[in-house]
């Protein structure tokens, strides 16, 4: 008897070139859970890469005030604690799957604004910030600024959970990601290599069945994550 109940995210979109400004901007929405993400390429690298004739990609993460039941307070002075990891797993996890070598010596920042938070916002940004990272890279190549397309595989992101009944859920919603006894987030290529697996236990610990159960899900609802990525990017 399989344990997963739900298998198939939330409704996915992912609307392309919404900043004209940015090299790579997208709005990328699972369910309400809505991040507008952009990317933005600089003609520099960090002080610890000058000279070594590799590029850079990192990220920053917010969510704006309004994005949840009550007003977030802005973070001016210091980055939480939070978003410093959001922010971090967002970055490599677009590392991951790109040759800084083939970028040249350029940086490219992708910025991921949570608009309105209703779970996943972190699954939502990685996936969004792949489409927003897939758009720059062409106007670099469309510019003759790239030989090649330094990116090196599909990547997209999501979470996972297990409810009180003991059954896995995919694309957790803010009210199922509350209530739920475990979850994770998962990011993974297209060729099912994982970059990261992000699970913890709030309550019940989980069996090696269960691990295994949420591994399953997280693939089969990847599948449409990267059939969505795909019809924006015209492939």
């Amino acid at each position: 008897m399989s344990l997963i109940e739900r298998s198939n995210p939330r409704q996915i979109s992912f609307t392309p070139n919404i900043n004209p400004y940015a090299a790579g901007s997208v709005i990328a929405e699972f369910g309400n859970t809505k991040v507008h993400v952009t990317a933005t390429v600089e003609e520099s690298v960090p002080g610890f890469l000058k000279g070594k004739e590799q590029g850079w990609v990192t990220a920053e993460y917010n969510m704006l005030p309004s994005s949840t039941h009550t007003r977030m307070r802005r973070e001016r002075s210091k980055v939480g604690g939070r978003t410093q990891e959001i922010q971090r797993l967002i970055g490599r996890s677009l590392r991951a799957i790109i040759d800084l070598k083939k970028l040249g010596e350029r940086s490219i920042v992708i910025d991921c604004d949570v608009l309105v938070a209703d779970g996943g916002t972190r699954t939502t940004s990685i996936s969004g910030a792949y489409v927003a990272l897939e758009l720059a890279v062409k106007k670099l190549m469309a510019e003759g600024l790239l030989a090649e397309n330094p990116i090196n595989e599909q990547m997209g992101a999501l979470s996972c959970g297990i409810n009180e009944a003991g059954k896995i859920i995919a694309d957790l919603n803010y009210e199922e990601d509350s209530s739920c006894e475990t979850d994770m987030n998962i990011v993974m290529t297209k060729s099912g290599k994982f970059i990261e697996i992000q699970g913890t236990a709030e309550g019940v610990p989980f069996s090696r069945e269960q691990l295994d159960a949420l591994v399953e899900c997280a693939e089969e609802s990847l599948k449409v994550v990267f059939e969505k990525q795909n019809e924006v990017l015209g492939r």
